[in-house]
């Protein structure tokens, strides 16, 4: 099977994200990048391009020349995977959507309400796929805890408590810490900070896992080290479809948490726990019985875990594996699409996600600024 031709905007020297991206675009063989613009200054695009093997005609100074010039290729891409800084998701989203070559984005969607509208439409507008990297929800426990509440067994759901706690801006940060810099600059991270960064992903997955939308929250956001003009720990309760009641807590000034996203869900007939830094156990609790541990590739493994495993029980697998499992699906629905079929985009995050997520920030923060009252997202 030929590989899809994958580009990047993004994810140069020093980059973070962009590195995952490429391992997980690499893992199941389904992508070859042949093209990038890397960085926002020409010689830095040219020089990270040629270090990851990209010719020199195919590492563009900007990603406008990019999409320009693949688009007009034989040979050209056609798949873009968007690393960047959360204000230059929209625009070159929507450069690649026009001509025709399909999005993997990075979350959040966007760093305004207005850019993500306008993408949003750009999206409707084109007959190219968009989608969004939520990668926790690749993970199989993460599959199989809501294939059981899709499945009826903890009954209808009461509660949900989602938590996405990290250490790394207890202090403030150099101008050498380019990961902090951008993201809590609000001309480049948007209005939000740990809620745009992690409490997006904490509120997707408490989403994706029961089926329910958060229909109103009430959010008190802190800006706790001095200076700072984004948030940096936030305490949400949510309300949700059918009842149901949540508490969201994110934050990225807790001494002693590195990767803290953990989930629990209540029903009527029984409880899930699951944690993202252990994330091959799910613990399942029916109502009056003892807790059940459910291991990955386990005996209580269920098919909708195991279509998203690679390897035995006992052999971990975890972040990269998670975002892998989305490319490699993003890869099924690329050729689907590519070849005249309706796509499958199962349980792939899309513009609907995104769109979510802009809201529950927006929703977050105006609930802040009015003193933690209730508002409808």
């Amino acid at each position: 099977m030929t590989k899809i031709r994958l580009g990047m905007v993004g994810g140069g020297k020093d980059a973070f994200i962009g590195g995952v991206h490429r391992i997980a675009a690499r893992i199941d063989g389904e992508y070859d990048l042949v093209a990038g613009a890397l960085s926002s200054t020409p010689e830095r695009a040219l020089e990270s391009g040629l270090a990851l093997g990209l010719a020199a005609d195919r590492s563009y100074g900007s990603y406008e020349e990019m999409a320009e010039r693949e688009a007009a290729r034989e040979d050209g891409i056609r798949a873009v995977s968007i690393v960047t800084p959360n204000h230059m998701h929209a625009g070159p989203a929507m450069a690649f959507l026009k001509r025709g070559i399909h999005v993997i984005c990075d979350k959040p969607l966007t760093a305004t309400m207005d850019q993500a509208r306008d993408l949003e439409a750009a999206v409707k507008a084109s007959k190219a796929l968009f989608i969004l990297t939520h990668n926790y929800t690749g993970y199989p426990m993460i599959r199989q805890a809501r294939d059981m509440v899709a499945s009826g067994e903890l009954g209808k759901i009461r509660v949900v408590q989602v938590e996405y706690a990290q250490d790394w801006l207890t202090e403030a940060a150099d101008d050498s810490n380019k990961q902090a810099d951008w993201r809590t600059d609000p001309a480049r991270s948007g209005a939000g900070g740990a809620i745009g960064d992690i409490g997006t992903h904490a509120h997707n997955l408490a989403c994706f896992v029961t089926g329910l939308a958060v229909e109103s929250l009430a959010a008190d956001l802190q800006s706790f080290v001095p200076g700072r003009r984004v948030d940096d720990n936030a305490n949400i309760l949510l309300r949700m479809q059918g009842g149901a009641r949540g508490v969201l807590w994110c934050s990225q000034v807790a001494p002693g948490c590195e990767n803290g996203l953990r989930l629990r869900v209540f029903g009527e007939k029984g409880g899930l726990e699951w944690s993202q830094e252990d994330p091959n156990y799910l613990w399942h609790t029916p109502f009056g019985e003892a807790k059940r541990l459910v291991t990955r590739r386990g005996a209580g493994a269920n098919a909708a875990a195991n279509a998203v495993s690679r390897t035995p029980g006992g052999h971990p697998e975890g972040y990269l594996e998670g975002f892998a499992n989305l490319y490699t699906e993003a890869a099924r629905a690329i050729r689907a699409a590519d070849s005249g079929q309706i796509p499958d985009t199962g349980l792939l995050p899309g513009i609907a996600a995104g769109m979510d997520g802009m809201r529950f920030i927006d929703a977050a923060i105006r609930s802040s600024r009015a003193d933690a009252a209730w508002v409808a997202l």
